[in-house]
């Protein structure tokens, strides 16, 4: 499948660990050569095909051309990489997670058998979670030894039937009581494995959690560097949907430090903490977010949408990100978890808030962190084909 709702368009690729085909930054600096001032590079999120993913930049960059003011000439680009869908399906995509995972088949065929069959004990939940932390990679020898890094979601390594009771009482705040008496039946077991079906979906969020941060940091990064010394002039925007948000947000730590090319930066939906760009957390004054004060390398804004109609981001991602805590509430004014795209850019003083309306009759800041509160038409995580976002990125961008 192919982009057939803009042109010029270009097709970027990028694997796992962030490398891609020779001479791709050369494909997009031959933009400028034939007129373009402006770059519009989107990446999507979490995908299982990269014709998932064309298909997604197609419908996203089609209101464009109308948004475009004069003496601006865009060309498009869509970054695709190795991910695997996240979404509220109810059956994993297994063929999607051998494809991304290939190494891992064997456990994803077991994995597959536990959900299909549900057997009844804790030798069988304790098997699967030695299948999830083998499918993220984690050394399944010395589960507490790995329990101890920051970095592991103790989800992984805490105790199985805990774990997954967290995970069926997350999916029945979103399906109600009803919902869920469809669903387990008033049995226990087939409500633990409910929430060992919700495990699956987290691990792999937390296996693309890190793929994201690397092929943005180690393989976007750079290229828009290599893109800046062939093509000075070009103006680059940076659109990341999900986790491409965080691609695109990472890339700014890969950008070499003499780049200025990058001129807005918009993220849509964003699956990473509202506080990725906080000198200080709230919660811990000593220590910033990941992205610690990486917006000053964008010449322009950073722009995060967000809805909360997004139940992904509410609900899901947090219970993810936090530790496993029994004395923490999961909801409510739980707001340490949430995502940027849930509730927008946070912790980060002069942050510029906005309603959809008011961004789209006032303009943008020139500079600096923007939260757009986008919920107006973003009823659901993956609900960001809308001329009214395009307008976001143009105004963002100063090409409207």
């Amino acid at each position: 499948m192919t982009v057939t709702s803009v042109e010029p368009y270009r097709e970027v690729v990028l694997d796992k660990d962030g490398d891609g085909p020779a001479g791709q930054a050369g494909g997009l600096a031959a933009l400028a050569r034939q007129g373009c001032t402006d770059l519009v590079l989107f990446t999507h999120g979490w995908n299982n095909s990269p014709s998932t993913a064309t298909g997604l930049f197609d419908r996203f960059f089609e209101p464009f051309p109308g948004v475009t003011g004069p003496g601006a000439k865009l060309g498009y680009a869509g970054l695709v990489w190795p991910s695997i869908m996240f979404s509220d399906e109810r059956v994993p995509d297994y063929p999607a997670l051998r494809a991304v995972l290939p190494e891992r088949a064997a456990a994803v065929d077991r994995i597959a058998e536990l959900l299909d069959e549900q057997p009844p004990g804790e030798a069988a939940l304790a098997e699967f979670a030695g299948l999830l932390r083998e499918l993220t990679g984690i050394d399944t020898e010395s589960p507490a030894a790995v329990g101890a890094a920051a970095s592991v979601p103790e989800f992984l390594v805490a105790d199985p039937a805990t774990v997954y009771g967290m995970f069926a009482d997350a999916r029945e705040s979103v399906e109600g009581a009803e919902g869920a008496e469809a669903l387990f039946g008033g049995n226990p077991a087939a409500r633990l494995w409910k929430g060992a079906k919700e495990a699956l979906r987290q691990a792999t969020y937390y296996t693309m959690k890190r793929r994201a941060g690397v092929v943005g940091e180690r393989g976007l990064g750079p290229l828009l560097g290599e893109l800046d010394r062939a093509a000075p002039g070009l103006r680059v925007h940076l659109i990341g949907h999900s986790f491409g948000a965080r691609v695109v947000s990472y890339a700014l730590r890969g950008l070499p430090g003499a780049a200025r090319n990058v001129k807005s930066v918009t993220l849509l939906q964003g699956a990473l903490s509202h506080y990725a760009f906080a000198a200080r957390l709230p919660h811990d004054q000593g220590h910033g977010g990941s992205l610690n004060g990486l917006q000053a390398r964008i010449d322009g804004p950073l722009v995060a949408c967000h809805s909360r109609h997004d139940t992904a981001l509410g609900v899901f991602y947090p219970l993810a990100s936090r530790l496993a805590r029994d004395d923490e509430s999961v909801f409510g004014d739980e707001r340490r978890w949430w995502a940027i795209g849930y509730d927008g850019v946070q912790a980060v003083p002069g942050t510029a808030a906005r309603t959809l309306a008011a961004a789209l009759s006032e303009g943008l800041p020139a500079a600096g962190c923007v939260s757009v509160d986008a919920a107006q038409v973003v009823s659901g995580h993956s609900d960001i084909c809308h001329t009214e976002l395009a307008r976001v990125v143009a105004g963002a961008g100063r090409f409207g």
